[in-house]
């Protein structure tokens, strides 16, 4: 598992992953901007012009108020967001990565099944709904457990992308029944290498290659499942 990371962290320059950290974080930003001028319409269009507050008067500039405090709100949401949705976006990328690691380390191997347009399609769409879902019930919990909060978004986060990172990288070898079955042997061990994914994830800067270095570990540790027969 940690020679697996450090495989895909030596093969971090590769011209490959640059360009796919530069468009998962171009996307991850356009989404986040877009459902924050949703949202920022929303509250412009039900905000009244001036409140009659008692013993005070007519209050106006609520709308200017409010949309202040939504983006502070937004920036905040998207420390928790942010990354997650990239996580998601790199799915749709998955093939240059996986392929630039099976390129350098492992070029014996026959060329890997290409994914059907609609079944990665489906794949990254289903990824990108389960991690902002999941995500956002989680931002509600983590004010219950105080100071376990990190431990509870490691937790979270390293179940999803372990999960669905395995089967991103795995299909690409094995038919979808294969697949699961392999997960379903490994359950805990992807549980464990998606939780050493995920905790880089709080801190900033870094976490914005996490999702490259997720797949790239992903498929250096698939394939020393494969080869061991696990």
């Amino acid at each position: 598992m940690f020679t697996a990371f450090l495989r895909a962290l030596a093969q971090l320059g590769d011209r490959r992953f640059r360009r796919v950290v530069g468009v998962g974080v171009l996307l991850a930003l356009a989404l986040l901007v877009a459902v924050y001028a949703l949202f920022l319409q929303a509250v412009w269009w039900i905000t009244p012009d001036s409140v009659d507050v008692p013993f005070v008067g007519v209050v106006t500039g609520l709308e200017t108020l409010l949309g202040w405090a939504s983006l502070f709100l937004m920036l905040g949401l998207s420390v928790f967001l942010m990354v997650p949705v990239a996580s998601a976006f790199t799915g749709f990328f998955l093939e240059d990565v996986a392929e630039a690691v099976e390129t350098r380390h492992y070029p014996h191997l026959p060329p890997a099944r290409a994914l059907p347009m609609v079944e990665a399609l489906r794949q990254s769409v289903n990824f990108i709904g389960v991690v902002v879902v999941v995500n956002v019930v989680a931002l509600f919990l983590y004010p219950m457990v105080g100071p376990a909060t990190p431990l509870v978004f490691w937790s979270v986060n390293g179940f999803l992308l372990g999960r669905e990172y395995f089967t991103l990288v795995a299909l690409r070898r094995l038919p979808l029944p294969e697949v699961k079955a392999m997960r379903s042997r490994n359950r805990w061990r992807l549980w464990l290498a998606g939780t050493l994914m995920a905790a880089p994830l709080s801190l900033p800067i870094i976490n914005l290659v996490v999702p490259v270095l997720g797949v790239a570990t992903f498929t250096h540790l698939f394939h020393r499942l494969a080869a061991s027969g696990r």
